[in-house]
């Protein structure tokens, strides 16, 4: 062993290990809903048992349509393929299915750093080990990490399959598999196919698009009423079925949208518009960045263009981040000079707006979770079971704010488009310089640096 690599696999052993020790110590000493309220499981839990038909006092012969179940209080706004996969918590007890998805969880941020280094280039070994743990002690600590755990989410299990799957040699044979058994479960990792298509991997977004077109045959077999209500009777397009679109929770373009707008109606339009935008200018800049060799950040371009364009992007979709500050991490330590300093200072700013701040910090009660409240949590928010109730009003006081609290409450969106216009930066210099390398008799194969501190040729 290297020197060099064993202080780095000591060292971020040390970091989680402490990491961990705080997170048991704040376990033990608080109640069980300060850090675990797994309702999402719950509604999972829920539309697997609706599935297998093994509610309790559940009539098989009247069997009730899945998205009729009033899961405690929120509705089942999955796919029926998500449902049919859901059978899988029908096999685990309640009172053991919480712990140990918080186990799983915790498995998938570390196997998702692990894959991102891999992506970047850097062989299995105990220095990436070492990165692997030292990243996840921190990135343990931001906001989107620790509401996926406390709600008992699947964001970091889908992430985990899908940056599997698009970071596999790309003469993998059925590369584009996970893509598409992730799109079947939630929509939005449908954007990954124009993505495929438009950076040459035919192959990839054909498996893909033939995955999830499984995946509703399959629904159709097994659940054929409720995959008719689905996706043939307009239900995915309620999207008053997942909540209060204004809510501060929504951390979507639509999101911010609708609270400048003050309802729900008057922001529709402009969102459309927004969004094909967004869609259009961020799968460009995707595809022209993985085209120029970088591509996981092409990956995470795309990633984060459909976070911003979901109709419903909740606080906990964000999970992408512990890709993207692994990424900028390891281009910092690859650069140089400002070079060097700019890629960690964004590294840090990511990690610090995202980061699982305590809402005691200015005030706020803590209903969300204890620690994990973040920054957005600092204005007022509307009660979400309100909407339910009521429905779109003008009352609701992500309406009304103002000054710092529209910048706060809108942090992730904010801080996404941010992002986007850096990556767009990004897109037009690696195209410039692609094609100057393409001109250059003296050019040598091979990925193009990125704002490496020196000049492109």
């Amino acid at each position: 062993m290297r020197p060099t690599r064993g202080l780095l696999l000591i060292v971020g052993a040390v970091l989680f290990a402490i990491t961990i020790s705080g997170y048991c110590a704040f376990i033990v000493t608080h109640p069980a809903d300060a850090w675990l309220n797994p309702v999402d499981l719950n509604v999972y839990r829920l539309g697997g048992e609706v599935v297998a038909h093994i509610r309790p006092h559940y009539n098989r012969a009247l069997a009730a349509p899945l998205y009729d179940w009033p899961g405690f209080g929120l509705k089942f706004t999955y796919t029926p393929f998500a449902a049919i996969v859901f059978t899988v918590f029908v096999l685990v007890s309640w009172g053991v299915l919480p712990e140990l998805w918080l186990a799983v969880n915790i498995v998938a941020l570390l196997a998702i750093i692990w894959l991102t280094l891999g992506a970047l280039g850097y062989r299995a070994s105990l220095a990436r080990l070492g990165g692997t743990l030292a990243l996840a002690a921190v990135l343990f600590w931001t906001e989107p990490v620790q509401r996926t755990m406390y709600l008992g989410q699947i964001e970091l299990v889908l992430m985990l399959l899908i940056i599997w799957d698009l970071c596999q040699p790309e003469r993998r044979r059925w590369q584009g598999v996970g893509l598409g058994i992730a799109a079947g479960i939630k929509l939005v990792p449908l954007v990954f196919i124009p993505f495929l298509l438009l950076t040459r991997r035919y192959r990839q977004a054909a498996v893909a698009a033939g995955t999830f077109a499984a995946t509703l045959i399959i629904g159709f077999v097994v659940l054929p009423a409720d995959s008719r209500a689905w996706w043939l009777d307009g239900l995915l397009f309620k999207s008053s079925r997942t909540g209060f679109t204004g809510w501060e929770g929504n951390q979507s373009l639509a999101g911010l949208i609708t609270r400048l707008s003050g309802s729900i109606a008057a922001g529709q339009p402009i969102w459309v518009l927004a969004a094909a935008v967004v869609l259009i200018g961020g799968i460009a800049c995707a595809v022209a960045i993985a085209r120029a060799g970088h591509w996981l950040l092409g990956v995470l371009t795309c990633a984060l263009t459909g976070l911003l364009v979901s109709p419903i992007s909740w606080d906990h979709h964000w999970v992408w981040i512990v890709s993207g500050v692994t990424a900028l991490t390891c281009y910092a330590i690859r650069s140089r000079g400002w070079v060097r300093w700019a890629w960690l200072s964004g590294a840090v700013l990511i990690a610090a707006l995202f980061g699982a701040w305590p809402g005691a910090l200015w005030g706020q009660p803590q209903d969300l979770g204890g620690f994990s409240e973040g920054l957005i949590w600092w204005p007022p928010n509307t009660n979400p079971g309100t909407f339910q109730r009521l429905g779109d009003r003008p009352w609701y006081v992500e309406y009304h704010w103002h000054g710092f609290q529209l910048i706060v409450g809108n942090l992730y969106v904010l801080a996404g488009l941010a992002m986007l216009l850096t990556a767009a930066a990004l897109a037009v210099r690696v195209t410039a310089a692609r094609r100057g390398r393409d001109e250059s008799p003296e050019a040598a194969a091979g990925p193009l640096p990125l704002l490496s501190g020196r000049r492109y040729r």
